[in-house]
Formats: structure tokens, C-alpha cells, sequence
């Protein structure tokens, strides 16, 4: 039986809607740490089990830690990046004179890591938000640098950034990736999905840091998300229990048009080794604002599953999209015909 995730979110957070989700075909969640702790999300999830309890169904709950991603700072509000404008980002580390003085100029400013701020350089091109903004850096200072926004959009705080072909290397988990491992166990939490794994060594890591607190029958998920990762597979699949093929930051490593045959490679890899894995991202994304997806949506999940993929995941489909419901309705049912298929021939 194929595995059938939502995410959690704004947009599921009833226990109706959640119970609906799992009567519609639901296996389990996805819970993304990066914005939030397991404690901040107790109510939350004892929601989750209720409804989960209610449906019948013994669920399985992911949490996406926060791993080796880079994201930028937290923002007051949401920002509309005009295309042509310029925009200022700042090193986050900077102190409260230099961040006064910002907020007295007025104007769009982002919070970025300084692993991030130490990278950029004149011409160099910055992508956020799984690459649905694009800047281009125009200016660099102290602890300032200015850029061209060249694709713009609405932008949230915590969302993703990349320096486009610049080798940064962050440390494999984090301190509240460490605190979560060991709330674990009292919430439910049957997985873990390590993002950005780039070799065997942060595997180890994150299961040498499962083991130590008391967590190692956690099931241990290798998000594949940049072409490092893609090089180090072999190695990387006898240290997990299941990959992730993440198709968002995945694809901004390489030209999208690459990336169907990236999620071939990888799925093929997978089922020579007999490693369990699912496919992740845009799935279902026309569904965050329309009731019935695109043809082309179906294909993609009928195709993901008939090539062995074990588990599909949603992630703004039901976290804030108008009809989570209807995504999981439409994912259980496009991926139990894949099943059949690949089972028929």
C-alpha cells in the first residue's frame, strides 16, 4: 500500500478536516520544524492522534527537521517583492544600532544567515522560497548588500534562500533539531526527514544523535535536494531506512528540465538497492486555489508511484490550500491506480 502524506498546517488544523483527510486516504503527516518546535505544536498534535483515532487509522507523523537548510531570518510581515526593485539584505548577526538604524530607513530588508552574507559577492544570483524569487546581488558592505529583484513574489520569513553555485556548508543538524529528537517519542513522531543530506557522514551524525537519546527506532529519511546528495547515493542508502526525492530545492541545483531525469536516476537507484522511497513537491500544487487538478498533476503522481515510489507527499496543498480534502482524495486515488498498474505489468 502506498503511503499518502499530507502536511500539517493552517489549512488542516481541525479535527474535522483532519479526520476527513485520513477517511480520504491518509497515512500520515508531515510536521516542517523549521518554523516551530514539537512542544509549540503539543495542541496541535494531539489534534492529529484524535482525529487519526477517530478515522481508524494508526498514523505515521514525519517531522522535517531543520537540518543543513538555509533559510532567511523571521519578518514582521510578509514582503511583496517587485520585480526591478531593489531590495536590502542584511547579516542577521549584526547588533541592535545596525538593525535601528535599518528600520529608520524604511524599506524592504531580509535577515540572512551570516554563512549566507559571508558568500555574496557582486553579479552573484540569490534564489528563495524554493527558487520562486529571484535576486540578483548588486551591491556588498560590511554587513549590507544590495540586489535586483528579478523575479518576484510574496515573500514569508523562515522561507529558503540559495546563492546560486556557491559552496556553503553548514552543520548537519542543529540545537533544536537535537531538542526535538528528544521530544520525539511523547508526541507520536515515527520518522525523521534529514533535508539537504549531502554524504554518508550526515547520516551517521543524525543517527549516532538518534541513538543517543533514546530514538533509534525512529525511521531515518534522507531528503535529496541538490546534486551532492545525488553523487553520494550509493553510499548514502544503506545509512537510511527510506529517501525523499524533494523536488523544490532539487530543482533549483539544475535546469528544471533536468529534473524529471534526476527523479528517474534516483528512483531507479532506490529499487536496485530495495530502499523505500517517496516523491515530494508540486504534486498537487494547482489545487492550493482550485478544487480539481491538471491533468498534467495526475500523470506526475500516477507515473511517480508506477516507477516504485512507496509513499507521495503534499506540502502547501493541505498546509494552506482551500481544499486539503480534495488533495488527499485526489492523491490516494491517482496513486492507488499507479499501484495497480505497476502491480499488472
Amino acid at each position: 500500500m502506498i503511503d499518502i502524506y499530507g502536511t500539517l498546517g493552517p489549512s488542516c488544523h481541525s479535527e474535522q478536516v483532519l479526520t476527513e483527510m485520513f477517511l480520504s486516504g491518509m497515512t500520515g503527516i508531515r510536521l516542517n520544524l523549521s518554523h516551530i518546535s514539537l512542544r509549540e505544536s503539543a495542541h496541535q498534535l494531539d489534534i492529529f492522534h484524535t482525529a487519526a483515532s477517530r478515522a481508524g487509522v494508526r498514523p505515521l507523523l514525519l517531522v522535517d527537521m531543520q537540518g543543513p537548510e538555509l533559510r532567511i531570518g523571521r519578518l514582521p510581515a510578509p514582503l511583496m517583492m517587485c520585480e526591478d526593485e531593489i531590495t536590502v539584505l542584511f547579516d542577521e548577526e549584526i547588533g541592535d544600532d545596525e538593525r535601528l538604524s535599518l528600520r529608520r530607513k524604511g524599506g524592504t530588508a531580509i535577515p540572512v544567515p551570516q554563512v549566507v552574507f559571508q558568500a555574496l559577492h557582486k553579479g552573484e544570483e540569490i534564489l528563495m522560497d524554493d527558487g520562486r524569487l529571484l535576486l540578483r546581488v548588486t551591491e556588498v558592505s560590511d554587513f549590507l548588500a544590495r540586489a535586483q529583484i528579478v523575479r518576484g513574489g510574496m515573500l514569508s520569513g523562515r522561507k529558503s534562500i540559495k546563492v546560486v553555485g556557491a559552496d556553503i556548508h553548514p552543520p548537519t543538524m542543529t540545537a533544536a533539531d537535537r531538542m526535538n529528537i528528544r521530544d520525539a517519542a511523547q508526541f507520536g513522531v515515527t520518522g525523521i526527514m534529514q533535508p539537504f543530506v549531502r554524504n554518508r557522514g550526515d547520516l551517521v551524525t543524525v543517527k549516532n544523535t538518534l541513538r543517543e537519546n533514546g530514538a533509534g527506532d525512529l525511521q531515518l529519511v534522507a531528503k535529496i535536494e541538490n546534486r551532492e546528495g545525488m553523487a553520494q547515493l550509493d553510499s548514502l542508502l544503506p545509512v537510511c531506512d527510506a529517501v525523499c526525492i524533494a523536488r523544490g530545492d532539487l530543482g533549483n541545483d539544475m535546469d528544471l528540465w533536468e529534473l524529471p531525469a534526476a527523479q528517474k536516476k534516483i528512483a531507479a537507484a532506490c529499487r536496485e538497492a530495495g530502499r523505500y522511497f517517496m516523491v515530494a513537491t508540486q504534486m498537487l500544487a494547482s489545487m492550493e486555489n482550485r478544487a480539481v487538478p491538471t491533468r498534467a498533476e495526475v500523470n506526475d503522481i500516477f507515473n511517480t508511484v508506477a516507477d516504485g515510489a512507496s509513499g507521495v507527499m503534499v506540502t502547501g496543498e493541505t498546509a494552506v490550500g482551500q481544499y486539503p480534502v480534495d488533495v488527499i482524495r485526489f492523491l490516494a486515488a491517482t496513486a492507488k491506480e499507479g499501484e495497480k498498474y505497476r502491480t499488472a505489468n
